[in-house]
Formats: structure tokens, sequence, C-alpha cells
């Protein structure tokens, strides 16, 4: 269940990254408190409905369960489609994939396409750096990466590229034994097939 927590949390922080970072000409981006973000639906309603845009890929079509396998060292690990998680105040439209073994979460990816909002990836590794501060860049993912942990035991590492344009965070959150270096593999697994 932590993993779940961490993608809405995460979520959060993308609804402050964009608030923060899109002021150029933007002010309503800014309005919304990043705790106003909407809840994940397993089921998306026809307001959260996914939209995708060309180019856009299932994130477990991004990373196979078979890379997050070997990276964490367990057989038998599944994944399956997480929770959606869009804001209207961002723009930010986020799909999750969630991986499972031995019937437990064990890691998830997601990634978070901000179609309608000119946000670069400098300004959101920048802001996930304010947000989560002991954050470390992590080099050679995207156009910039960066690995934290925090409160609710779990790790992260996201990075931010653009995709056809559109400004994409591509993040894979697991627990805190998960260090960078098993991380930045399937990160840049699910970059480099987005």
């Amino acid at each position: 269940m932590r993993i779940s927590r961490a993608i809405v949390l995460f979520a959060a922080v993308i609804a402050t990254l964009s608030a923060c970072s899109s002021g150029d000409g933007k002010p309503d981006n800014a309005a919304k408190p990043s705790s106003q973000a909407p809840a994940p639906s397993t089921a998306p309603s026809s307001s959260a409905a996914p939209t995708g845009g060309a180019g856009a890929k299932e994130p477990c079509a991004l990373l196979p369960a078979e890379a997050v396998g070997k990276a964490t060292s367990l057989q038998g690990v599944t994944s399956a489609p997480g929770p959606v998680q869009d804001n209207a105040a961002n723009g930010g439209k986020a799909k999750s994939c969630v991986y499972s073994a031995a019937g437990k979460q064990i890691g998830a990816l997601a990634v978070t396409r901000f179609e309608k909002n000119p946000i670069k990836p400098a300004e959101m590794v920048a802001a996930l750096k304010k947000a989560k501060p002991g954050a470390k860049d992590v080099a050679g993912v995207g156009e910039g990466a960066v690995y934290y942990t925090d409160e609710n035991k779990t790790a992260t590492l996201a990075a931010a590229e653009l995709v056809n344009d559109v400004p994409v965070l591509v993040n894979y959150t697991g627990p805190t034994k998960m260090t960078q270096e098993m991380m930045a593999p399937l990160v840049k697994t699910a970059v480099d097939a987005n």
C-alpha cells in the first residue's frame, strides 16, 4: 500500500512542480494548491479519461515486468495498470503501472504528460529538487533526473524529457532498499521506450 500512497504523493508533487514552474503568463496554474490534486481512480470517469496524445504509450508497455524482476532479484513479477491521475489545473495527465511479486506491490512506474503546459524538463527537475530536499541529480536518464527518498519509506527516481514537444515526467517509485543504481536502468528503459 505504501507504493500506492507514493503515487498519490508524487502526483501532489507534480501539481506543485507545475504550479511553481509555469508561472510565466499562466496565473491560473499557480492558483490551486497541490492538495487539490484529484484522487486516483481505477476506473476513469469521462472527465478524467486519459487522452494520451501522439506517441503516448501505456506505462506497462514502457517497462516490462521482467526488467523490474531483474532489478529487484525477484521472480514472478507481474504488472497491471495503476491509477490515473489527471490534474486540470496544471495540465498533467498521469498514468501508472503497478508491479507486484508474491501478492505484494514492489513498485510503480508513473508517466505524466503535460500536453497543455509548456514546462521545460530543467524546470521540472528544479521544482522536484526544491520540493524534495536531499534529491540527488542522476546523469544519463532523460534530459534531467533526480533520485530521492521520502518519509513514507519509499524511493523515487524521476526523469524529465520532451516527447514530440510534450513535456513528460517518468518516475519509478519503490521501497527505500531500491538504490539509485537499481532504479536508473528501469527509468532509462521507460524513457527510451517513450
